[in-house]
């Protein structure tokens, strides 16, 4: 043996593109992939051995192994031919879902370019070829597109399948703004959550001080009043917002018994759900307790035998 036998002839190799599987076809022949497939779809140079391939290397396109040329325009990876013809468009994406998808499309394309695509062979993928030239139009497609404008009824020389892509590609547009306008608003509102997360927990840590527990009261208002009831050994057991202003109704529960009141955002007493009032002056001494001093009071009542309860739970 020579060692010109030991060099590898490249006739014994195949170009042809690789779009998955383990069958390799060209517009007349078929063959089974031997050995580790490529890792991502394009071109390839194959080894021949018989009816089975492999071996694959990285290889420039070869448009001679491409049949059955069309020229037309790009609607994402999707095909819109010159003989596409124009419907009535009321879903983008169910239009561009009937069209042919093309594999292997050049980096970089402007917007509607208009494009050369083949095939291996019959019927089989839709394969880019190169870029064709413009029919004319294109440009104010793509000025229209830039200036935002609904479509192209204002542009002479619009064929289907170029008004298929420009609406194509608005409402593309339109949805990627609204999908970022969207994240932006999920972003802002979990940082806002995030920042009073961490603002209550802060407070949570000074829920000792009444200072404390009044700022708490503005985020939790629930560990706030517990708390602040708790100072006068009473326990919280629910609360609801009043219907009017910033006032809330408060249920708790003091020696056994069962007590209700209503107090505003600073935690202090509006309706203290029993007598108040002094008989003597006449003055009503709600305003001056607050959750931390009410349990206090009603206790002292009930020992002094004046307790009255206005608020029945």
């Amino acid at each position: 043996m020579a060692w010109q036998d030991l060099l590898e002839n490249e006739n014994d190799r195949v170009v042809l593109p690789w779009l998955g599987g383990r069958v390799l076809r060209s517009s007349a022949r078929t063959w089974t992939i031997e050995g580790p497939l490529p890792r991502e779809y394009g071109w390839y140079s194959w080894q021949l051995a018989g009816r089975r391939v492999c071996e694959p290397r990285f290889a420039d396109a070869d448009q001679s192994a491409l049949t059955g040329y069309m020229a037309g325009y790009l609607v994402g990876d999707r095909f819109a031919a010159d003989s596409f013809i124009r419907e009535a468009i009321t879903d983008p994406i169910t239009v561009a879902q009937k069209l042919p998808r093309v594999h292997l499309i050049e980096d970089g394309l402007d917007r509607f370019a208009r494009v050369n695509i083949g095939m291996v062979h019959e019927n089989g993928p839709l394969i880019y070829r190169w870029r064709e030239m413009p029919l004319g139009p294109e440009d104010d497609a793509l000025r229209a597109y830039e200036d935002r404008k609904p479509n192209l009824n204002d542009i002479k020389g619009v064929t289907p399948e170029l008004d298929v892509a420009f609406l194509m590609e608005t409402f593309q547009r339109v949805e990627a703004e609204r999908r970022r306008a969207e994240l932006e608003r999920i972003r802002v509102e979990e940082e806002a959550k995030r920042v009073a997360e961490e603002r209550r927990q802060e407070l949570l840590k000074k829920i000792g001080d009444g200072a404390g527990r009044r700022a708490l009261a503005k985020l939790d208002f629930d560990q706030a009043a517990r708390a602040a009831l708790a100072v006068g050994g009473a326990e919280l057991l629910d609360w609801k917002h009043a219907g009017k202003r910033a006032e809330w109704i408060v249920k708790y529960r003091l020696d056994g018994q069962r007590f209700e009141c209503v107090c505003d955002a600073q935690l202090r007493i509006v309706d203290s759900g029993i007598c108040m009032q002094d008989h003597r002056t006449g003055i009503k001494g709600d305003a001056l307790f607050t959750l931390e001093s009410l349990p206090g009071a009603v206790r002292q009542a009930e020992r002094d035998g004046v307790l009255v309860i206005f608020r029945h739970v």
